[in-house]
């Protein structure tokens, strides 16, 4: 007799990915387990292709046609790895057995509002993974997944030629402004680095990816808002080495062992979204001893103290070397 396994993730990109290791785990480590997903509308393509779902539901307009839905499956256990007003009206209605992912918001704002650190010293994907320990699943020691249908991925062929040979992504995205390393910085590091430089990023970093291009030297193509989730990904799997942002494609780069170097502004590593189970030779830049850091543990369009240090003061001479070590 299967088990019926209700996953819930409403969003972002990078928390969805990083929700890979339990929908792994309940999938090969519960016997006759079927694995059902919830996320938003525009999240779908995320999880479809993932071969350990055995369903996918999704949210869009109207929250009761989802729950009219998720009553029909008669689902025996709920995972819920969001943990907000929607994912405890869905456990709430449906009645059966749930277990809940600790966002650990108290101790982040303690964190935030007067640096009292109480958070542990632990990596969001195994909070995660702590809400299947009832059912006796183990961290197998893999990592993150991503799956990309052949179809959907980048065509190396429409590299340029300098680009065939190898290159660094660099990831400019961001979903707030205060996670985003600044333009002047991106530029620097494109300027001094002797190697093929690829500008990844969701339509709002277009604009940034164009002003980086016109800076360049002649090594940087700039498809930040030119090409899809996709595209960007299989870029990012092929790529020698990943520069990031705190953002989703980073985790992605993560599922595939790449060596990442990331840039730290408003947020910090102690919150538990560092790349996860990533090549050892990935590295985290930030200003540490900023008595204004964090000031938040999402993130602000603009910087509070108006002087944006956690970014500026970030010393890119760190990258390029970094860079010129570990491209090969």
């Amino acid at each position: 007799m299967k088990i019926k396994f209700l996953v819930i993730r409403f969003s972002s990109l990078g928390d969805i990915v990083l929700t890979s290791p339990v929908v792994r785990g309940l999938k090969q480590q519960v016997d006759d387990s079927e694995i059902h997903f919830v996320t938003k509308e525009k999240n779908a393509g995320l999880v479809t292709s993932n071969p350990y779902i055995d369903k996918v539901h999704l949210l869009g307009e109207n929250i009761n046609d989802l729950i009219s839905d998720l009553e029909r499956e008669n689902f025996d256990y709920i995972i819920d790895l969001h943990q907000n007003f929607r994912s405890n009206r869905i456990k709430r209605t449906l009645k059966v057995p749930s277990f809940t992912v600790d966002k650990l918001n108290f101790q982040k704002w303690l964190m935030v509002k007067f640096k009292i650190n109480r958070l542990p010293h632990q990596h969001i994907v195994e909070r995660y993974l702590a809400t299947t320990s009832v059912f006796d699943v183990k961290d197998d020691g893999e990592g993150l997944d991503f799956f990309i249908p052949a179809e959907e991925a980048f065509n190396p062929k429409e590299l340029p030629e300098m680009f065939r040979s190898g290159y660094v992504a660099f990831v400019i995205a961001g979903t707030f402004a205060t996670k985003k390393l600044p333009v002047a910085k991106i530029v620097e590091i494109c300027r001094n680095t002797s190697y093929p430089v690829i500008l990844l990023g969701g339509k709002p970093e277009m604009e940034a990816g164009e002003q980086v291009l016109a800076q360049s030297k002649g090594n940087v193509l700039n498809y930040a808002g030119k090409i899809t989730l996709n595209q960007s990904a299989s870029l990012v799997r092929e790529a020698n080495l990943v520069l990031s942002n705190d953002t989703g494609l980073m985790h992605i780069a993560a599922a595939f062992k790449k060596k990442i170097l990331s840039f730290w502004g408003n947020t910090i590593s102690e919150f538990g979204m560092v790349p996860y189970r990533t090549n050892n030779a990935s590295l985290q830049l930030e200003v540490k001893d900023l008595k204004c850091r964090p000031c938040s543990k999402l993130g602000y369009q603009r910087c509070p103290k108006k002087h944006f240090k956690c970014m500026n003061d970030i010393d890119t001479s760190l990258a390029v070397r970094w860079i010129q070590e570990n491209f090969n």
